[in-house]
């Protein structure tokens, strides 16, 4: 016979008999014990003594799980969570309760408990649900609640940090993996103004303003906050567009050259608005719409509307800064003729690039070799015009030019000087050449001196030599003259310059290689004066038999070894050259003057002084009568 008790102290029930072979099933938890007994019917019954107890555990099918409230794997300092032990498909039934933590059986018996975070050591839990003494749940799996002396800290993310024109950007505020927070959004609108509150309590958030955001988080009751999270700043660009100007509004400017550039917004209105620059040097505070520039480099800007609302950047202003430019000076007209006008031009780069022009005459310095340079009339502020005209020169003369622009004006370098010649043998100065031709054998020394009514003279030549000859020295005008030296021969011009800055005649000298040369006057020669061409070889001779051309006409070619022309007029002007036995020289120019009248400020002076005593005595004559009219005497 089976006995069953659910206690120690619960009566035994009788549960039922053993089949033959003593085996019978149970499906209950409890306290079990059996005895035998035998005999029956006319024979008493006589039974064993009982057996030892065997105690049953059942499980049930139900499942234990255990649950946290708020479902968070986590909690922060001041927080306290709920542990439950719940009991899947538990019904009605009054369950007991069991705990472990961390693998060791707990003194909770309750279906739930709270519990705090005191340490920041981690707990695991299991349970199981108890029907009655003999019939229980299996254990629940376990669950890790992680503790932490912290405050949470929430991660503020955004999608980027610009909202477009038109758009928005994302922000996302987050703890961990915690649930069942609640967000809370704030922004400002600059580094020192107060938090404002924006509502909403969801952890994206869309916003369309520029400004610094936060955002923290609350659970629980009472509600426990997350420190703020760390600050999100947020621009907004605007439909308005900027600009990289500059002025003046140059292609190209110049080292040592200044100019503005200047930010300007299209559209921009009435807004007071505040400039970013690039490169960031530009940044000065107060910001500045404008900046006054002088180097190589790459500009853009946007503009402000508030600290947190802009333009897009500009393009890319790109600016050069070139070496200085050089001015060139050109001459219509390198020979004159007396009253003949010249016009100088100016060359610069970009002419049209707000450059005005500056002339100058060159002045020398007795001091040293160098000159000084005199503003021409009309030009002390410069000429729009890139030509300046002078009118009659007669003499020889050296100019230059500069260009300049901007406030204060910045200048290009002055241009190599240029000359204009005069052939007028009736300068106040007058340059000798010794042997007096154009035309000189190479390595053959000649000389020059300078006549006038002045102190100190020097030659000058056009083009200047690399080798300064003592030509270029001041010296005295009384019988001194100077050398040109073999090592400094080449074609050049060559003039007297005085200590008072007058110019000589000009004459053309020119070196030549060959061993026959034409003997010609270096000044022009005056209408109805006789004049005489010659050849010489370079030995020395004096040649007969000699072609002589001009214009590349031959027109002489006789047994004369001179050419004369006893009475020069205009037509004999040109280009002469002589051929001797196959050898031919090169051709020179020589000029024609017209004649001038030797005393005519004589004879201007001779015809006002008759003039005056014309006059004279009719004043006396008309006195005369006048007195004798009246009755007086009139003497003289």
């Amino acid at each position: 016979m089976l006995y069953r008790q659910t206690s120690e102290s619960s009566e035994a029930q009788h549960m039922r008999y053993f089949n033959q072979d003593g085996d019978i099933n149970v499906n209950q938890g409890g306290i079990y014990y059996c005895r035998g007994g035998r005999g029956g019917g006319s024979y008493p019954v006589s039974y064993t003594e009982v057996s030892d107890k065997v105690t049953i555990q059942e499980t049930v099918s139900n499942k234990a799980v255990v649950t946290l409230q708020p479902n968070s794997p986590l909690i922060y300092s001041g927080e306290t969570i709920t542990v439950r032990c719940e009991i899947e498909g538990g019904g009605n039934t009054r369950w007991e309760y069991e705990w472990r933590e961390n693998n060791k059986v707990s003194s909770q018996k309750d279906k739930e408990f709270r519990i705090s975070a005191s340490s920041s050591s981690n707990v695991i839990f299991m349970c199981k649900g108890r029907r009655d003494l003999y019939s229980s749940t299996e254990w629940s799996k376990t669950v890790t609640l992680r503790r932490s002396l912290n405050k949470a800290k929430p991660t503020l993310t955004a999608d980027r940090y610009i909202i477009p024109v038109g758009g928005d950007v994302t922000l996302t505020c987050s703890v961990d993996s915690s649930a069942d927070w609640k967000y809370y959004w704030f922004r400002r609108d600059s580094g020192s103004s107060a938090l404002q509150s924006i509502t909403n309590v969801k952890p994206v958030n869309k916003v369309s303003e520029g400004g610094i955001y936060q955002c923290r988080a609350g659970r629980g009751d009472p509600e426990i906050y997350t420190e703020d999270s760390r600050a999100v700043t947020v621009w907004k660009a605007v439909s308005n567009k900027a600009v990289v100007t500059l002025q003046p509004n140059w292609p190209e400017i110049y080292r040592g050259e200044t100019v503005t550039i200047r930010c300007e917004i299209q559209g921009g209105g009435d807004t007071k608005w505040t400039y970013d620059w690039r490169p960031a040097n530009l940044n000065t505070s107060p910001t500045l719409s404008e900046h006054k520039i002088s180097s190589s480099g790459g500009y853009s800007c946007r503009g402000l509307k508030d600290p947190y609302s802009f333009t897009e950047w500009s393009n890319v202003f790109r600016l050069t800064v070139s070496y200085p430019p050089a001015s060139v000076l050109t001459v219509s007209r390198l020979w004159l003729s007396p009253g003949d006008s010249v016009t100088l031009s100016c060359e610069v780069e970009h002419p049209s690039a707000g450059w005005r022009f500056y002339w100058y005459k060159t002045i020398p310095k007795l001091s040293d070799y160098s000159s000084i340079y005199e503003l021409l009339p009309g030009s002390i502020n410069g000429t729009e015009q890139d030509s300046y005209i002078i009118h009659g020169p007669t003499h020889t003369a050296g100019y230059k030019c500069r260009a300049g622009r901007g406030d204060p004006v910045y200048y290009t370098q002055y241009s190599k000087p240029g000359f204009v010649w005069s052939g007028d043998v009736h300068s106040a100065v007058t340059l000798k050449v010794s042997p007096d031709r154009v035309q000189h054998f190479i390595y053959d020394s000649f000389s020059l001196s300078c006549e006038g009514n002045f102190t100190k003279w020097r030659v000058r030549r056009f083009p200047e030599d690399r080798y300064r000859s003592d030509c270029y020295n001041w010296r005295s005008i009384t019988g001194s003259t100077c050398n040109i030296k073999r090592y400094q021969q080449s074609d050049a011009v060559y003039w007297c310059e005085s200590g008072s800055g007058e110019f000589s005649n000009a004459v053309n000298i020119t070196i030549q290689k060959a061993d026959i040369i034409l003997v010609s006057p270096v000044h022009p020669v005056t209408e109805g004066q006789s004049v005489t061409l010659g050849c010489k070889l370079r030995t020395g001779e004096l040649l007969s038999n000699v072609f002589f051309y001009q214009n590349d006409k031959l027109i002489q070619n006789d047994t004369r070894r001179e050419l004369k022309i006893s009475a020069v007029s205009k037509s004999d002007e040109g280009f002469y050259k002589c051929k001797y036995s196959g050898e031919e020289s090169a051709q020179s120019w020589m000029s024609v003057k017209v004649s001038r009248p030797e005393n005519s400020s004589s004879l201007i002076r001779f015809i006002v002084g008759l003039v005056c005593g014309v006059v004279l005595i009719i004043l006396l004559i008309l006195l005369y009568r006048y007195r004798r009219s009246k009755g007086e005497t009139f003497s003289i």
